[in-house]
């Protein structure tokens, strides 16, 4: 399954996340997938549902992961596998203020963190996107970042002075090529090689929210979904904005506007008239 991930030009996340949901299926039955009947993957799905009442992104993932396994590796394109259709959410996405942004990227305590975190948030990136970040994707010339996204998409991401100035000062203290935040600056970290751990960034993130007492449930994602509402509150296009975050369809973008402080400020006296004597 993994050199058919591989030939598939599947990313490292995503093979990671198929991977774990045929893992867990195969802990759940107690033995090898290849040893399930199509009968085990329905009623398996059901439990998924019913009992662990997984949200709509987990089931997607299980879904995703196991039906490769079966329908690519195994070559078993089963119906059932055709049958499952994750629930639709309509969740609002957690948005900080500019204020907290700072405060949370203050409270991370390594440098290699606090810099990749910050370059995420002004940069509008994923976080794998951003702990994988190179110094050949700048563009300081043109003043953006070469970013390659979801499903291979190529998007350029302006580049703020600022930034720019913070990511070259931390390349001059480390001077390791090709990776902006080599693993070798993480903290008790035993990997020389590559880019940081995503599941770091995301463990230095959470332990800096808790810190200051944030009482949001804000990720890492978080930042992003902030850069694209204080972007729009600014009063940038919200086309444009779909073309810096690699969004495809215009709808995925167009739930900013419902966390604005202006639609907020729009609402405020109208709602205080329909209060008023009440």
């Amino acid at each position: 399954m993994i050199e058919d991930l591989q030939l598939r030009g599947c990313s490292p996340s995503t093979q990671k996340s198929y991977l774990w949901a045929v893992q867990k299926l195969a802990r759940h039955y107690q033995k090898s997938p290849e040893l399930l009947t199509e009968q085990d993957l329905r009623a398996y799905f059901l439990h998924l549902t019913r009992v662990e009442r997984c949200s709509r992104g987990s089931l997607k993932i299980a879904l995703s992961g196991i039906k490769f396994c079966f329908a690519v590796t195994l070559q078993r394109p089963w119906p059932v596998l055709g049958l499952v259709r994750p629930g639709r959410e309509n969740k609002l996405p957690v948005v900080l203020s500019r204020a907290e942004v700072r405060r949370v990227l203050q409270a991370v305590r390594a440098p290699v963190y606090r810099v990749c975190l910050s370059t995420i948030y002004a940069c509008g990136l994923r976080i794998s996107e951003g702990a994988a970040l190179q110094v050949g994707q700048i563009d300081s010339q043109r003043m953006v970042l070469r970013i390659t996204g979801k499903g291979r998409k190529d998007r350029q991401v302006p580049l703020a002075q600022p930034t720019l100035d913070s990511l070259r000062a931390f390349w001059k203290f480390h001077h390791s090529r090709p990776w902006l935040f080599p693993a070798c600056l993480q903290p008790r970290s035993l990997r020389g090689e590559g880019p940081v751990e995503p599941d770091n960034v995301r463990l230095a993130f959470n332990a800096a929210r808790d810190q200051i007492g944030l009482n949001k449930h804000a990720t890492v994602h978080s930042l992003r979904h902030s850069y694209a509402t204080h972007l729009l509150e600014a009063g940038v296009q919200l086309r444009l904005i779909q073309e810096i975050l690699g969004h495809r369809n215009p709808a995925t973008t167009a739930i900013y506007t419902h966390l604005t402080a202006q639609v907020h400020a729009q609402m405020a006296e109208p709602l205080a008239a329909l209060a008023r004597n009440l």
